[in-house]
């Protein structure tokens, strides 16, 4: 992007905001939250973004609170609803998280602003899905409470060196990846890393239930558009095949008690060839891993993704104006470029040639795959409040050994039909 073009762009913010150089309303502050980590791609473009914001917005600072995502998923209903409530926040997209702060008045109806700003349309029909919540909280239609500026998708990311070690070829279906696994555990190697105490083991689980299903299956599942049978053939082949990689030593049993991190250093470490998990990894790898050659490629068949996590504004927030103007910086074709170049993947094509190395080039062409090819499933954690610690527990025995396949799925369809009765399907 030009100087010039980012100077009217900057110019057009400040006209919107009102809060040009000439102001003297005495010094303001914007309350920021996120989390992301400083060295993830998008840790690296909202750094950019508060940079400019300061420099476009005399006299108003940002404090900015990097927050945990297990942090905000567990207390934001809380904080939202007290003095401690931020200006503007990341937040996790979906029913059962801003579907149900929507709906409890906690969000701000940002309709009118996204009108007038544009946002809608930079994006496409399915990014904005949820982005947009009717009155029971269930996404998809009614008014915008939030503006995502990222994309992502879980992907399989491996370990070229470990591979070539043992004359493997790069999978191209389920059962070959299988073949792969049980080559490196006859090695004596164990081939995923997991985090079984946090979201990547029962994403796991749900990339294998959906190598058994269709969108219509995943319609119902994540929209109410139909009946859920948590025993049909994709979920119990989902939490069968999960508890037979246990079984086979593909999955360590001391993995449920890892988190995330664990999981994401293990495999920068090369401690594991294997990571089943998402896209915003990639600009950590790039950045973390430096004694091997690694690669990434797609799941077969749909996969869980969506527009990433989602600008909010609080109800209770004391400057809306500062909040809508730091959103429409990172929707910025700079910002959205340095997203690019950083490793993540960006919503907006602006058309300019990329620096970043072709490895993290192809995060970018993938999801242009997967959007294309519509195949997109959202996340398995979405569509009941409190879900996601329910899914987490869940699979967690499934790596203990602590329950069967039938029994993880009734603790997973139980809180499910429950929240029908409150979206009123």
């Amino acid at each position: 992007m030009s100087k010039r073009l980012l100077a009217a762009a900057m110019v057009a913010v400040l006209a919107v905001s009102g809060c040009g150089p000439g102001d003297d309303d005495g010094p303001r502050t914007l309350k920021l939250w996120h989390y992301e980590g400083p060295d993830s791609a998008m840790g690296v473009a909202w750094a950019e973004a508060i940079r400019q914001f300061e420099a476009t917005h005399p006299g108003v600072k940002v404090a900015f609170e990097e927050k945990g995502f297990e942090q905000i998923q567990k207390t934001a209903p809380m904080v939202l609803n007290s003095s401690d409530a931020p200006d503007v926040m990341e937040y996790n997209k979906g029913n059962a998280t801003a579907g149900l702060l929507s709906k409890q008045g906690l969000l701000t109806d940002i309709s009118d602003e996204v009108t007038k700003r544009g946002w809608d349309k930079q994006m496409s029909a399915g990014i904005q899905t949820t982005a947009r919540y009717d009155e029971k909280g269930v996404m998809g239609s009614g008014k915008w409470y939030g503006v995502p500026n990222y994309a992502e998708y879980v992907m399989v990311f491996y370990n070229k060196d470990m591979f070539a070690q043992q004359g493997i070829s790069v999978p191209g279906t389920v059962e070959e990846l299988t073949a792969a696994m049980d080559k490196f555990v006859a090695a004596g190697v164990t081939p995923l890393a997991v985090g079984g105490a946090e979201y990547p083991a029962h994403q796991i689980m749900y990339q294998l239930a959906l190598s058994k299903a269709n969108k219509q299956w995943v319609d119902r599942f994540q929209r109410y558009t139909g009946p859920v049978d948590f025993h049909d053939a994709a979920w119990m082949h989902g939490a069968s095949t999960f508890a037979d990689w246990v079984d086979k030593g593909y999955i360590s049993k001391d993995s449920a008690g890892m988190k995330a991190e664990d999981m994401g250093v293990a495999f920068m470490q090369g401690k594991h060839p294997i990571m089943i998990s998402g896209s915003w990894w990639y600009g950590r790898l790039a950045a973390g891993i430096k004694g091997f050659q690694w690669g990434s490629f797609l799941w077969p068949g749909l996969t869980a993704g969506s527009a990433g996590n989602m600008w909010v504004v609080p109800a209770g927030s004391k400057n809306k104006d500062l909040a809508y103007d730091f959103i429409a910086i990172t929707m910025s074709p700079q910002i959205q470029d340095k997203l690019r170049d950083a490793g993540g993947v960006p919503l907006i094509d602006t058309g300019t040639p990329s620096t970043a190395a072709p490895q993290i080039k192809e995060v970018t062409d993938n999801f242009k795959t997967l959007s294309t090819q519509d195949r997109l499933a959202f996340y398995p954690d979405w569509p009941a409040p409190g879900y996601y610690d329910v899914q987490v527990s869940a699979v967690q025995k499934l790596i203990t050994g602590t329950a069967n396949p039938h029994q993880v799925m009734d603790e997973l369809a139980r809180p499910y039909q429950e929240n029908l009765a409150n979206v009123g399907r």
